[in-house]
């Protein structure tokens, strides 16, 4: 809205009634810091719940035997066997003799024509095989609109047949232009030579078409089919059960069909790609196809009469590469601990252990599996340096002093400070909005009593924290921060001489407090502490509602609302009393003008 006034009185009422406004501002002021303060303190809170979820999920991990039970794997010779181990594994020694590594099924081509680019199209190099590889196929061929003035034209698909033309399949092509249609016959070759205006050359290895005339942006050619020469073929490869691994409609086989535009690597390496599981190549130093199965050992079909592992059907694999469909893959063939047995592959797991044979070899090679005393006692210096970190904040937090001098800033108080003046006062502002914190300090002392009570239950040597070498710090300071002590003999002998007990004293089940391990007691601690958190401070998806602070910051808002209606009220009350006071002024002046004429 906008007020003129003062014109009677000479008065800046607009500057009158703002300093009068800032008077009656200063409860919504103090308000707005109260609804500041309250979502800083929310803030915070939710900090603090996201530190003690973040080590809840570290302490999740070291609920799992395999953060206790890692081993160690040994090989007296990794050049012939390497070995690793599951937590699962028994400390054992295991002797491998006698080793003759599985291999692969594969099979060779005979020489390809020295001629042959693999990376140019097979269509073009047909004359190096037999015509009868290929087979015919019938591709629709969508109407084309042109965007510009051309003669060339590009099909979907290139290796044409020139069957079309012969039987009169393909003979001509329409195009429409304007609406009037013209029919051009179709000449299918390699060489164009001169091309008549009312003929179109398809070049048959490319699928280029050439007309004789130039054709106009907005022509149409009219959708038609032909004859395209592809290859088609299909691998049949088996699994460790004899089962075929490609398509059940196809028998088990894996078919493959490419156009003549497809080059001899492409189609390679697209049968590489597939399920078959063979990986092939072109070498040509010898300038011979070489198909390998990908996985070693005697894989056949389990009702083969030959056992082969890779069948092959259509003529190119066949009749032009030559490629044999015995081709056999070989067990691995060893002797373990004394028993003579053979595996399907050259990495194999019996006893939770992984042995990868690297070479064939007579002789001895010994695995040793021990227990890693060293990984696990990094997993647990790493949680205990993760649970004083976290401590360490929280305490941050709790302990941080309020400095009451520093309000938050009201929109004009924050005008008339510099960013970096502003940020620096809002750190103060916020310090200290969870000091001595009765959530966070129970939370805290709880953790504190979970660690130094005794599991009662545990079936080994060790039921407390300091039977492990792990204790409080001495420093008053730390406020219950854990150190290991030394430098972690103790714990790294109690892991080598009983990890079961070590184990069982970090994550042993129980139905009572006193019987849960240490881990399992802090997780209960932080879920109960996080939700009484949640109750104050709520989560962000939360509605204010749900929480406390939502529910005070709900109330302040409201208060603020209606404080600001009333405002309002007093700006316009003070506006019409000085309206009032502005007509009386012009009134009276009007009359003292007028008497002042009579006495002239």
């Amino acid at each position: 809205m906008v007020r003129v006034s003062g014109l009677a009185s000479g008065m800046d009422i607009d500057q009158i009634v703002s300093d009068l406004m800032k008077a009656e501002r200063m409860p919504i002021d103090k308000m707005k810091k109260q609804k500041q303060t309250l979502e800083w303190q929310r803030d915070d809170y939710r900090s603090m719940n996201l530190l003690l979820s973040e080590f809840n999920n570290l302490a999740f991990n070291m609920t799992l035997q395999s953060s206790y039970s890692s081993k160690t794997v040994s090989s007296s010779d990794e050049t012939k066997v390497k070995a690793a181990a599951t937590s699962s594994a028994a400390n054992a020694s295991y002797t491998l003799s006698n080793v003759t590594m599985a291999t692969a099924a594969q099979s060779i081509s005979t020489s390809i024509d020295s001629s042959m680019d693999p990376t140019k199209s097979l269509w073009s190099q047909r004359g190096s095989m037999d015509s009868s590889v290929w087979t015919e196929k019938t591709v629709e061929q969508a109407a084309i609109t042109l965007s510009a003035d051309t003669s060339t034209v590009k099909l979907a698909k290139g290796a044409v047949s020139a069957v079309n033309q012969n039987t009169g399949t393909l003979n001509s092509i329409s195009v429409t232009t304007d609406g009037t249609s013209k029919a051009y016959t179709v000449r299918i070759g390699t060489a164009a030579g001169p091309i008549n205006s009312n003929e179109v050359f398809i070049n048959e290895d490319t699928g280029e078409m050439t007309f004789g005339t130039t054709l106009t942006s907005g022509s149409t050619i009219e959708a038609f089919s032909y004859q395209q020469n592809v290859l088609n073929f299909s691998v049949t490869t088996y699994d460790s059960t004899g089962k075929a691994t490609g398509n059940i409609q196809d028998g088990g086989s894996t078919p493959f069909e490419f156009d003549g535009s497809t080059s001899l690597n492409t189609l390679l390496t697209q049968i590489s790609n597939s399920k078959a599981g063979i990986s092939a190549f072109f070498d040509e130093g010898t300038n011979k196809v070489v198909m390998t199965r990908k996985d070693t050992g005697n894989l056949s079909s389990a009702d083969s009469a030959d056992g082969s592992n890779m069948v092959f059907s259509g003529g190119f694999l066949t009749g032009f590469l030559q490629l044999a469909g015995d081709a056999k893959g070989t067990d691995a063939k060893f002797t373990l601990n004394g028993l003579e047995t053979t595996r399907k592959s050259n990495t194999f797991t019996t006893g939770g252990v992984t042995y990868t044979l690297q070479n064939n070899f007579t002789g001895d090679v010994r695995v040793n599996v021990s227990n890693d005393t060293q990984k696990v006692f990094d997993t647990i210096k790493d949680f205990v340096t993760k649970y004083n970190e976290l401590i360490e904040k929280i305490n941050g937090k709790i302990t941080e002093e309020r400095d009451r001098n520093y309000q938050p800033l009201t929109d004009e108080e924050r005008e008339k400070l510099t960013d970096k003046q502003a940020e620096q006062w809002d750190d103060k502002a916020k310090s200290g909005l969870l000091k001595g914190d009765s959530i966070l300090s129970s939370g805290l002392n709880q953790m504190r009593s979970n660690w130094y009570a005794s599991v009662s239950g545990v079936s080994g040597a060790f039921s407390q924290l300091t039977d492990i070498g792990i204790s409080t710090s001495a420093n008053y300071s730390d406020r219950g921060k854990l150190v290991i002590e030394g430098d972690g003999t103790k714990l790294k002998e109690a892991i080598e001489k009983d990890p079961q007990s070590v184990m069982d004293l970090f994550m042993k089940s129980g139905s009572t407090t006193s019987e849960k391990g240490i881990v399992r007691r802090l997780r209960d601690t932080i879920t109960q502490t996080v939700s009484k958190v949640e109750q104050r401070a709520g989560r962000s998806t939360w509605t204010s509602e749900q929480f406390l602070l939502g529910r005070n910051l709900k109330s302040v808002n409201s208060q603020i609302t209606s404080f600001e209606s009333r405002l309002t009220q007093v700006e316009d009350r003070y506006y019409r009393q000085f309206t009032a006071m502005e007509k009386a002024i012009q009134n009276a002046n009007a009359q003292s003008a007028q008497l002042s004429q009579y006495f002239s």
